[in-house]
């Protein structure tokens, strides 16, 4: 999974040992502008699934007036996460799909400074739609849970 893959740069990060950089071949786009830096894994969980995770660092410019990370960087990281568990988990084709729908349940606040994973798993997948789940985490503590539905690229 080196190299690009439509629209992405994808390949070992020099920083972070055993994970993806996860970046936009376009730096000019929303990813990188809003989130930042991201990077990705593959994992599996205890129950034998596999799950994507992705991480963003929270800076200063993902702040809400509460020193916390602003809901609309966790809402980013989550729906950029959708379709990074489509990609990782299926080997869908991310570039080309769309959100339908995106519901979350804010837990708690995540903190500047530490990175800040989004983890998703794939509920199932339909010849049009993969149907997701998962949770923001930052270190032992739940910062979301979400659920949402990706429409794969017209043909």
């Amino acid at each position: 999974m080196n190299g690009m893959m439509k629209g992405f740069r994808v390949e070992p990060s020099p920083d972070h040992e055993g994970w993806l950089t996860w970046d936009l071949a376009d730096p000019t786009r929303y990813n990188a502008n809003a989130i930042g830096r991201l990077v990705a894994r593959l994992e599996d969980g205890p129950d034998g699934k596999r799950r994507a995770r992705l991480r963003m660092f929270p800076e200063r410019k993902h702040s809400n007036l509460l020193d916390a990370v602003h809901g609309g960087a966790t809402l980013s990281l989550i729906d950029i996460a959708l379709f990074t568990g489509m990609r990782l988990i299926l080997d869908g084709d991310a570039a080309g799909s769309v959100t339908l729908d995106l519901s979350t349940q804010f837990i708690g606040a995540g903190r500047l400074g530490d990175p800040l994973d989004a983890v998703v798993e794939v509920l199932r997948e339909t010849r049009r739609l993969v149907f997701l789940r998962g949770l923001v985490e930052q270190g032992e503590e739940t910062i979301a849970a979400f659920n949402g539905t990706i429409r794969k690229p017209s043909r």
